[in-house]
């Protein structure tokens, strides 16, 4: 649930200690201010559409070296980067091992821990597993990797569905600053990163663009 900048303000203004309390218009003054001075700029692209096109041939040999072969693997994309990344890989393997491995897509809307603030309406995404699960080597696809949320949240998706031998995750960026213990087993790049720095992963199927993209969020 988002709130109106005078409702979070208000509420702060509530909670502070008392004899400690600060007006409301200041605080919603400076909350405004800190708004609207900050802004977006690039500063370095990461990655251009050749390099990853040869990330995603690199990473599909090691799936399929790690993995044994094509048997029972299925590649899984996490809405939304994560899909057409899957099915780059996928279309990889097909060149390595002459087999059509399954790819589903995973929406994980459903699955977070925060569903009960999220209003009624809001946006679902289909998701979309043409096999089952049960016994499969299953290789979770997502574009960056940061602080690990959404792939357990993705975990316990692919649990309400069946129960797999074996759950692996591979990423084009990992950016760390991790809050679970959750890392990828296939990574495109490892990429250090401030609080403020945002990777902007840009696909053609998606974005009509492709390259990644380091941003910062900086004072105007």
């Amino acid at each position: 649930m988002l709130l109106s900048v005078p409702l979070f303000v208000n509420c702060i203004v509530k909670l502070w200690p008392p004899g400690r309390r600060i007006s409301f218009l200041y605080l919603h003054t400076r909350l405004v201010y800190h708004y609207r001075a900050m802004r977006v700029v690039e500063k370095a692209q990461l990655m251009s559409a050749p390099e990853i096109d040869r990330t995603l041939q690199r990473v599909a040999h090691e799936i399929v070296e790690r993995s044994g072969g094509t048997k029972h693997l299925a590649l899984i994309g996490i809405v939304r980067r994560g899909v057409p990344l899957a099915q780059r890989i996928a279309q990889a393997m097909r060149g390595i091992d002459g087999v059509d491995v399954p790819v589903g897509v995973l929406d994980i809307t459903l699955y977070r821990d925060d569903l009960s603030k999220v209003a009624p309406q809001a946006v679902l995404r289909s998701s979309d597993i043409p096999f089952g699960v049960d016994n499969m080597d299953l290789v979770l696809i997502d574009d960056v990797l940061y602080t690990g949320r959404t792939i357990r949240a993705a975990m316990n998706g692919l649990f309400d569905l069946g129960r797999p031998k074996r759950v692996s995750l591979c990423v084009l960026i990992d950016r760390g600053h991790r809050e679970m213990p959750i890392e990828a087993q296939y990574i495109g790049r490892t990429v250090q990163t401030t609080d403020t720095e945002i990777i902007e992963v840009r696909l053609n199927e998606i974005d009509k663009e492709e390259r990644v993209m380091l941003v910062d969020r900086v004072e105007s």
